[in-house]
């Protein structure tokens, strides 16, 4: 749990995503009194950061992940399925689901409860892996169901019955590189595959981390970036 903790605190994916979410997040207007849900919160680092926006609750799959999420002090943490969520229609003014629809069978099953728990004219942001080409060990490892395009994400949504506002890729200025990696992987077995998740040294953290900061400040202008390892959408229930 400490491994995963640091990863989550000091990894410079997890530091960049943030800032990303940050930029996003603030140019909402959100009620001074905002009920807000995490929903696959993990080990609940991304909850420290929506307290600033309002009342957090998060839930998670994994017991042992929510038991330390819930440690935090920093809101409701329950345990469940995305496809289930244990609260009442309208529960939430702002719902977070960063990389974690690509985990679920039905994505559109899991958008739909997502919007049922969602208040009217309330938000969701979402974040997935980019680009079904790049499918590679990396996913079957994580065990994702698939990767998104644009069309396949906007596709999901719309189904689900979300007004799509705005979508935007990121991690643009690593994709070439790790677009190889991700391709090279495709000669080897699931045996020899070692996690990209990897907490490294502090300084090489920091030079990772610094195009994402560059992006969330672009993006936080209203502007778009046409290509990146990852897609973000934001949902409204109309």
């Amino acid at each position: 749990m400490k491994t995963m903790l640091d990863v989550d605190e000091h990894h410079w994916w997890y530091r960049g995503r943030r800032q990303i979410i940050r930029a996003e997040l603030d140019r909402l207007s959100l009620p001074s009194t905002a009920r807000i849900l995490d929903a696959g919160c993990g080990s609940g680092r991304t909850l420290e950061e929506l307290r600033d926006y309002g009342e957090v609750s998060g839930i998670e799959l994994d017991p042992d992940a929510a038991r330390v999420a819930r440690e935090r002090g920093v809101g409701e943490v329950r345990v469940g399925r995305l496809e289930e969520l244990p609260w009442q229609d309208g529960a939430f003014d702002l719902i977070t689901c960063l990389d974690v629809i690509e985990h679920t069978p039905d994505d559109r099953a899991t958008l739909s409860e997502l919007r049922r728990v969602c208040a009217r004219g309330g938000w969701l942001l979402v974040t997935v892996p980019a680009y079904q080409g790049l499918w590679s060990l990396h996913d079957e490892a994580n065990h994702h169901y698939r990767r998104y395009s644009r069309g396949t994400l906007r596709a999901a949504a719309v189904e689900a019955r979300w007004l799509v506002t705005r979508m935007t890729s990121f991690n643009s200025l690593l994709l070439a590189p790790a677009a190889a990696v991700r391709l090279a992987q495709r000669r080897r077995s699931i045996e020899s595959y070692k996690p990209e998740i990897a907490l490294g040294p502090s300084w090489l953290n920091s030079v990772l981390e610094r195009p994402l900061r560059a992006e969330a400040r672009w993006l936080a202008r209203g502007r778009t970036l046409p290509a990146g390892l990852s897609l973000m959408a934001l949902l409204q229930n109309p």
